[in-house]
């Protein structure tokens, strides 16, 4: 195998992360140890031989380029794994550390992810988080996530998928608008009501309701007068101050159907759920940071597995 990179070079893109990950050569050197010059000019030799910029610079600020951005992604994981292999060889206590990249949807990490991850933080105290949150689908390779959370989980064979739960689905309604427009009994009595709509984010159409009835299972398009774009959680909020009927997730509105604040509506046509799954990239070494992560989610799981949330009765 022919020698790819001498010491400076490794020495370079390692003052070349840091200096990522910090947002600043003076920052990147004091934690190296060496003068921010010294830092500079590893820069410099790293984009001479790449033949490309890595950061975009001003006097007082520097920011990735997009090419930048790709190659600290690669360049990250890389020293990861040479950190976690180095200490599995050396006989040392393997201890998960660097940046976790994770994306993950508005209504699963508010309540689900987000009020776990202190415990995850408390428990490996040399890793740090970068969480987007939100309903856009990501591309792994492009946009250097470690790790996903979606309802779908894509016909790709680059990553793998570790199922969480069945998210039980229902539809709910404040009290005040039932009380002025009537319960529904039926779902052709749908047709008569408000019913908030959510547009999917990678078609822009309507969601459709999902139900169970006479044994059968029913995707069922309603109408409304509002329509929600990429936060579900719009949806529970106007539904909870009185805009109309609307079908969430049980674990989204426990709270609020213990409260009183929404009553639950057209029970015997529920039943149906949502896959939610938890994607990341298939590798011979998996960093562990990311295995750290995983088994601490899976660990969680096990209390989203058998829930006991308080009902309200169908009216």
């Amino acid at each position: 195998m022919k020698r790819q990179f001498d010491d400076v070079m490794l020495g370079s893109i390692e003052l070349f992360c840091l200096a990522a990950e910090h947002q600043g050569f003076t920052a990147a050197a004091a934690i190296a140890g060496v003068t921010p010059a010294a830092v500079s000019r590893s820069i410099g030799r790293l984009e001479e031989r790449l033949g490309a910029r890595l950061f975009v610079r001003t006097t007082r600020h520097i920011r990735l380029t997009d090419a930048g951005r790709a190659y600290f992604e690669r360049c990250r994981a890389a020293l990861d794994q040479l950190v976690d292999a180095e200490r599995e060889v050396g006989g040392q206590q393997a201890r998960p550390s660097g940046t976790l990249r994770i994306s993950v949807p508005t209504t699963y990490g508010h309540h689900r992810l987000l009020p776990m991850l202190p415990a995850f933080m408390q428990a490996h105290p040399d890793v740090k988080l970068e969480l987007h949150v939100s309903n856009r689908n990501i591309d792994f390779g492009d946009e250097g996530f470690d790790l996903a959370i979606r309802v779908r989980a894509p016909d790709d064979s680059t990553l793998i998928c570790r199922h969480l739960e069945d998210a039980e689905l229902v539809i709910v309604a404040a009290p005040d608008y039932l009380a002025r427009h009537g319960v529904p009994a039926t779902l052709a009595e749908l047709a008569g009501h408000d019913c908030i709509q959510f547009e999917l984010p990678s078609n822009g159409r309507p969601i459709p309701w999902l139900f169970r009835e006479a044994g059968e299972e029913v995707d069922l398009l309603t109408t409304g007068r509002i329509t929600c774009a990429d936060d579900v959680l719009a949806g529970v909020t106007l539904a909870r101050h009185g805009a109309g009927i609307f079908q969430a997730y049980r674990f989204v509105v426990d709270a609020d159907l213990a409260a009183g604040r929404l009553t639950e509506v057209l029970m015997p046509f529920g039943g149906r759920s949502r896959p939610y799954n938890l994607l990341y990239p298939h590798a011979r070494h998996v960093p562990l940071k990311v295995r750290a992560f995983v088994d601490h989610l899976l660990e969680r799981k096990r209390q989203w597995d058998d829930p006991a949330p308080t009902r309200k009765k169908s009216r």
